[in-house]
């Protein structure tokens, strides 16, 4: 089954950043997308997100073209079935890291897994206060959050920046793992063309376009 149709997104700030890119995404599929800094792979994640409208073209998600959704249903789309994750983590500072985590599953109707918390390697510090978890803890706590949820899709941008080179591949395994179980996608962007190569399709976003490497 398709989970994400991108046809022929542009966009631009104060130059064009990208111009007719076009993007598939399948049950069970990781993508990378690479590329250098400021070549507008975050800004492509967010409009395949629906966090921000391309000038030009269209997205798809679960069979809704996104342009054409209530406010009220995308919300719930945003809510149930895609799951963020950036570098910067938004957890909330005021609560544990398992406060923050029973937010989420209460949220999506779902529960808060003991095998999860052990993968990521949180259980130890899963009680503290979120200001108490060094970088490396908060970032997967907020990986936890969002697998919680039981998305469809993941977004992730940069979701391994502060963690070692070992937890980074492990995160990464465990999104597989996710998709593979549960028909789900992930779509990552990253500047470690490691990680990136070990999704199933990598595309590079360089002079505009968007070019298949793998």
């Amino acid at each position: 089954m398709n989970l994400l149709s991108a046809k022929n997104l542009s966009h631009t700030f104060e130059c064009k950043l990208f111009d007719d890119v076009s993007l598939e995404l399948d049950e069970k599929e990781s993508i990378a997308i690479i590329g250098a800094s400021g070549s507008g792979k975050s800004t492509l994640l967010h409009i395949l997100s629906t966090l921000l409208k391309a000038d030009e073209g269209s997205v798809t998600l679960l069979g809704e073209d996104v342009s054409l959704l209530k406010k009220n249903k995308l919300a719930k789309m945003k809510r149930d079935s895609l799951g963020l994750v950036f570098q910067s983590h938004y957890l909330f500072k005021g609560f544990s890291a398992y406060e923050n985590l029973e937010v989420a599953a209460l949220l999506a109707n779902q529960s808060v897994q003991e095998s999860l918390l052990e993968k990521l390697g949180v259980v130890e510090c899963i009680n503290q206060k979120v200001t108490e978890l060094s970088g490396g803890q908060q970032q997967r706590i907020s990986i936890a959050r969002v697998l919680t949820k039981k998305p469809r899709i993941i977004f992730a941008d940069e979701p391994t920046g502060n963690l070692d080179k070992t937890t980074a591949h492990d995160v990464i395994k465990l999104f597989f793992e996710y998709v593979e179980l549960n028909a789900a996608g992930v779509i990552l962007v990253t500047h470690d063309e490691d990680l990136a190569y070990m999704c199933k399709h990598v595309y590079r976003l360089e002079n505009k376009e968007l070019v298949k490497v793998k």
